[in-house]
Parts: C-alpha cells; structure tokens; sequence
C-alpha cells in the first residue's frame, strides 16, 4: 500500500518509533495523521509540526480506542491504516509483581486487541483496511532480561498473525513490525542485548516501514537479521537456546555482544 492520501491512526505516536512513523507519513503525503497518546502535550507538539491532528488516548482503555477511532472517522472519514504502536517494557522475570504483569500486558496485548475490535469491522464494511502491529524482534527470538516483554511481545505477533488468517481474504491487510532495538525512551539506556546489531534511529526504522507497505509483506523486519535467526531458531531450536543462554551470559558479564 502507499500511504499517500491515506487517513493514518498511530497510538504511541508522541515518542519514538510511533514519533518516526508519524513524521515519515505526513512526509510521504499523507491526508491526515492522527497522533494519539497518552503523553497529550508531546502529541499536540508532534502534530503541530507535521499538520496532523493529536488525540488524548490511554490505549489500556477500550473506551478511549473506540472514541479515537469514531472521532477520527466523523472529522476525517475512513481510517486507511491504524497503527497499534504503543508499547512498554519491564525488566525482570519470574520476581515481576502481578500488577506489572497487569499493565504491560494491558498495554502491548490488549490494546491491539482493542483497536482491532474499533476498525477492522468498519475496514470490512468498506471493503478493505490495513492494521499494523508493532510488535518487536522479541516476539519472534525472545527478550534477554525481561519476561513480561518477550511473552507479550511474542502474544502481539501471534494476535497479528491470527487476525490476518482470519481477515485477509475480507480485504484486511495485516502487518507485523518486528524491529530490535530502536532509539527512543525506552531504548534510552542504550538497549541491552537487543541492541546487539545496533540501535536504530526511528527515521530508519520509518524508511523500512514504508518499503514494507509497499510490498504488502506481513513481517517487517527493519533489522534484516532477525530473518537469519528466526531461521536458526526453526532449524535446531535446542541448538538457538544454548546460542541464546551464552548470550545472556555474555550480557550478564558485560562482555562485548559482538566482535
């Protein structure tokens, strides 16, 4: 798809890599791009400079999902795409409180099931629609130092997977952004483990997500070697999870990641 002339929803998009995609859609010519978050002033700031629109949204709340999407489609018409792009990370494993278990999967599960609910039956209705979840390299490899991210993310792909087997033959097209790690507040510490190919800047990441449109492919994989370990993972799983134990010892120690 192109997104020129497009109407574009992206939650999270006040900051990082939602900040990129909205940026890079208004460049690309885009009717309307509508900033939603939670953090209202950043959003109200990001849309003032790319003649966008900034709407208030909480994305736990369901309530807020489904105002955004009626307030958008009344002032604007369809929504082209929505991008479910908010997310959060915690660090820890099995000593995470449940409350925190609570609000990340909250935050990077069912916010996408929310929105999911507000725009494909309308994107149905009129034909067609395109959904994009950004989801994380984690949900295809894993996350070293945090449970609470590797099983949300891992549980946004399979959602995104299973609303496209479910929806692609009514016009819906589905997309999975799967980047690493990717400079933004919550790669602000420099990105740990994930960071191991690089930290990218979310103009980059924004470039990928437009080819990725373009040629329509569910996985966007901003960083192309995810693809080899996914590949490694499939072929000899219980080969990828030593490779993946040294690594998270090597992390532990401060090693260097990669020589």
């Amino acid at each position: 798809m192109e997104v020129k002339d497009k109407i574009i929803v992206v939650t999270g998009g006040a900051n990082g890599i939602g900040e990129g995609l909205c940026r890079r859609f208004a460049r690309e010519g885009a009717k309307k791009v509508i900033v939603a978050d939670i953090d209202e002033a950043r959003a109200k700031a990001v849309a003032g400079e790319i003649n966008g629109l900034a709407m208030s949204c909480d994305v736990r709340n369901e309530e807020d999902i489904i105002r955004l999407v009626s307030d958008t489609e009344t002032r604007f018409g369809a929504i082209d795409l929505f991008c479910s792009n908010a997310g959060i990370i915690l660090i820890g494993d099995l000593d995470v409180r449940n409350e925190d278990w609570q609000r990340i999967w909250e935050i990077n599960v069912l916010s996408h099931v929310f929105a999911a609910r507000a725009v494909i039956p309308g994107m149905i209705k009129r034909g067609g629609g395109s959904f994009m979840v950004t989801a994380s390299a984690a949900g295809l490899l894993s996350q070293i130092g945090s449970l609470p991210y590797s099983v949300t993310k891992h549980a946004a792909v399979g959602l995104a997977e299973n609303i496209s087997i479910t929806f692609g033959d009514r016009g819906i097209k589905v997309f999975a952004l799967c980047p690493q790690a990717v400079r933004s507040e919550m790669t602000r510490q420099g990105g740990g483990v994930a960071a191991v190919d690089g930290l990218m800047e979310p103009e980059q990441l924004a470039d990928e997500v437009i080819k990725g449109l373009q040629r329509e492919e569910f996985l966007i994989l901003p960083h192309p070697e995810v693809k080899t370990y996914m590949q490694r993972k499939t072929a000899d799983y219980d080969r990828w999870l030593l490779g993946m134990r040294r690594l998270q010892a090597r992390f532990i120690a401060g090693a260097p990641l990669k020589s």
